[in-house]
């Protein structure tokens, strides 16, 4: 399910000469794009399906990623305490999975605080200070970086679940 080949991941491929700002949003995006993309074609029942010892399932991982740039595009920019913006707490609780939540809502959630991750880079400098996060004082390229590396793991963890998910699919 990698992303080089098409769409997002073959922008990130092709447009080598951009400013750094841009190069970062074309991986982000890119990144975005693939964890997007391990939705696709799957069923409710297998999104929230358990195939390994933690609490980690295909749904799970979108809204955790929805949780991570609203706390690292808005809590840390802000300063507004991400409950307020509709957050959990806790890291852990951002994997929860409720009966309510459905692909089609997950991805809608994910999709405008992805846009909202694009509107704040775009409206600062990569070193643009930002103190509203917990840990300090940061800079916006900082916050860039981290997404991406988070994006990017939990995108290989997606991939792995997918695979397994979609094997089963052939044994029954």
């Amino acid at each position: 399910m990698t992303s080089s080949g098409s769409g997002e991941g073959k922008r990130a491929f092709d447009e080598r000469t951009l400013d750094e700002a841009g190069q970062l949003g074309l991986f982000l995006d890119a990144s975005r794009a693939t964890l997007r993309a391990s939705l696709e074609g799957m069923t409710e029942d297998e999104v929230r399906t358990r195939l390994v010892p933690s609490a980690t399932t295909l749904l799970g991982l979108v809204k955790h990623a929805t949780f991570l740039q609203v706390v690292w595009y808005q809590e840390a920019v802000t300063g507004t305490a991400r409950t307020r913006l509709g957050q959990p707490s806790s890291v852990d609780d951002s994997f929860a999975v409720t009966a309510g939540d459905t692909v089609d809502s997950v991805r809608a959630a994910f999709d405008r605080t992805c846009d909202t991750a694009r509107e704040v880079a775009e409206r600062h400098d990569l070193d643009k200070v930002v103190t509203g996060h917990r840990m300090g004082a940061m800079t916006l390229r900082w916050i860039h970086l981290q997404v991406l590396r988070e994006l990017a793991q939990h995108s290989g963890h997606a991939d792995i679940l997918r695979e397994q998910l979609l094997a089963n699919r052939s044994r029954t």
